[in-house]
């Protein structure tokens, strides 16, 4: 799918996501909800992308989102029509969470140090 046509996306580092965890059950008040993502919202094509560069791998093919009514499956084409940018800013002030990886780049760079 080209960017233009690309919904948006969250993320979080899953080492991110423990943290956040962590800080829910010392400090999260009892019935709240938290967004847990990293703040900065891309979208889906770019995340693609982005990983198969890191990977070293070519990326995927673009398809127009016409073509994608016949080559995706249906639960596919609605996880991807669920197109929303997530605000964290709850859930870092409430939890008084620092992020390790709070950008895309960084949280790639990390996962694939291990290799």
């Amino acid at each position: 799918m080209a960017e233009r046509h690309a919904p948006w996306t969250n993320r979080i580092h899953v080492d991110d996501l423990v943290q956040v965890l962590q800080a829910a059950m010392v400090r999260g008040r009892n019935g709240e909800v938290y967004n847990v993502t990293d703040g900065q919202p891309g979208n889906m094509a770019a995340y693609f992308n982005r990983v198969a560069d890191f990977a070293g791998l070519p990326r995927p093919a673009v398809i127009d989102p016409s073509a994608g009514e016949q080559a995706l499956s249906a639960g596919l084409r609605s996880y991807l029509a669920e197109s929303r940018r997530i605000d964290n800013r709850k859930m870092l002030r409430e939890l008084g969470v620092e992020l390790r990886y709070p950008t895309l780049e960084q949280g790639l760079a990390a996962c694939f140090s291990v290799r």
